[in-house]
């Protein structure tokens, strides 16, 4: 009897294991089921509208003076005073002595040349006189017509011949002195200093080179594209100046300066295919006014900012927002997707300006989506999300935490 019942446990064991089986896979919580609708996406979106837009075109240049004179000696001598100025950077007003040469020869070449003068006027006086009694003993004779030698025309032109040659050696010996004196032909600065006191000069001898300080030059590179967004005045200043905001950095700060672009050089450059326009900055140095942060010196390298046309009715929106083929992508009213092709004016390094393919109070779509369709549904941030996708975004939501358990 003990046999029979240990051989029947097993099987009770195994009947018993089955059913508690079934049990726990029957009373096992169903999971949640998959959501076959996926959420709407959210974008960011750009409601445009039209502007008005001056663009601005970029270049760097050099500055430089306008005028740059090389200053030489119309005659010689020793050099017996210079400026207290005539140093290296010195500055001049128009017509300030730089360098005086010795006048002492070229005053008595002037005396000379006057008494010579003297001398002829006298002679042309005495022949005038001589000419009058001629003319006067010859009609009392009633001889007839008077001949030339007669009443010494000749002699008289001779004597005026005379007096003009000595009044033209005079004003040469006058012109000589005044060179004696070398003086500034404009207001500027001394940018290199060649002679001192006591130094004999020959003609032609250069004592210095000047810079005007009156307008500062800058030459600036500007290519085909350039020119299609500014109004380029040419080599005879036709047209506008456009206005020109230089900026450099100054013992460790940025400063700007305001000019013009006056002209343009007229010819492309056969080696880099550009054109050159010419910026002016009136009194850079603060020599008549403080109309500058601080003096815009010669030599300085700046970055130029030009402002160029203006377009009418356009819309500027992140270059990144521009899809391939020059398309963008529209939220329409029922937020679907719907791409637009435009017509690109100009792309500058952030934006890019479209006069065509949108209209006012469209949503751009900033967002870079990588599956994007046409008619794709989307949100916006401040739409309301449906109930639909609410549950479908909480389901997907729940099936991720699960399996990540």
């Amino acid at each position: 009897m003990a046999f029979k019942k240990r051989a029947l446990l097993p099987p009770i064991i195994l009947v018993v294991a089955i059913i508690l089986l079934i049990l726990m896979v029957s009373l096992r919580p169903q999971p949640p089921q998959r959501a076959n609708e996926r959420p709407a996406v959210l974008v960011e979106v750009l409601e445009v509208q039209p502007e008005n837009i001056r663009f601005a075109v970029d270049g760097q240049g050099n500055v430089r003076p306008k005028h740059m004179t090389n200053l030489v000696t119309q005659v010689s001598g020793q050099i017996v005073e210079v400026a207290d100025n005539f140093v290296n950077g010195g500055f001049f007003n128009k017509g300030d002595m730089l360098v005086t040469i010795d006048p002492s020869d070229y005053q008595v070449a002037l005396q000379s040349a006057k008494a010579s003068l003297a001398q002829a006027k006298a002679a042309l006086a005495e022949e005038s006189a001589r000419a009058k009694v001629a003319k006067d003993e010859w009609e009392s004779l009633q001889m007839g017509e008077i001949p030339a030698l007669g009443i010494r025309e000749p002699q008289v032109a001779s004597a005026v011949a005379a007096v003009q040659s000595a009044e033209a050696a005079v004003a040469k010996a006058q012109r000589d002195l005044d060179r004696t004196v070398i003086r500034a032909p404009y207001d500027g600065l001394l940018q290199n200093k060649n002679v001192d006191i006591g130094q004999f000069v020959s003609m032609n001898t250069q004592v210095g080179a000047l810079y005007s300080s009156e307008i500062a030059e800058i030459r600036v590179p500007l290519s085909d594209r350039d020119l299609a967004y500014i109004d380029l005045p040419d080599a005879n200043h036709d047209g506008a100046s456009p206005h020109v905001a230089l900026s450099s950095e100054v013992a460790g700060e940025t400063y700007t300066w305001h000019g013009n672009l006056v002209r343009s050089e007229g010819v492309l450059d056969q080696d880099s295919r550009v054109i050159y326009g010419v910026v002016e900055v009136k009194d850079p140095y603060n020599r008549n006014a403080d109309q500058h942060p601080v003096p815009l010196r010669f030599g300085r390298f700046v970055q130029l900012v030009i402002d160029g046309i203006e377009a009418q009715q356009v819309y500027r929106i992140p270059r990144y927002a521009l899809s391939i083929n020059n398309t963008v992508w529209v939220v329409d009213d029922e937020r679907r997707l719907q791409q637009r092709n435009v017509n690109i004016v100009r792309a500058e390094a952030q934006h890019a300006v479209i006069n065509e393919g949108l209209e006012p109070g469209d949503l751009v779509v900033l967002t870079q989506l990588s599956n994007a369709l046409p008619s794709m549904k989307v949100r916006i941030p401040g739409d309301p999300v449906i109930e639909g996708e609410e549950k479908a975004a909480q389901t997907a939501t729940e099936v991720a935490g699960k399996d990540n358990d």
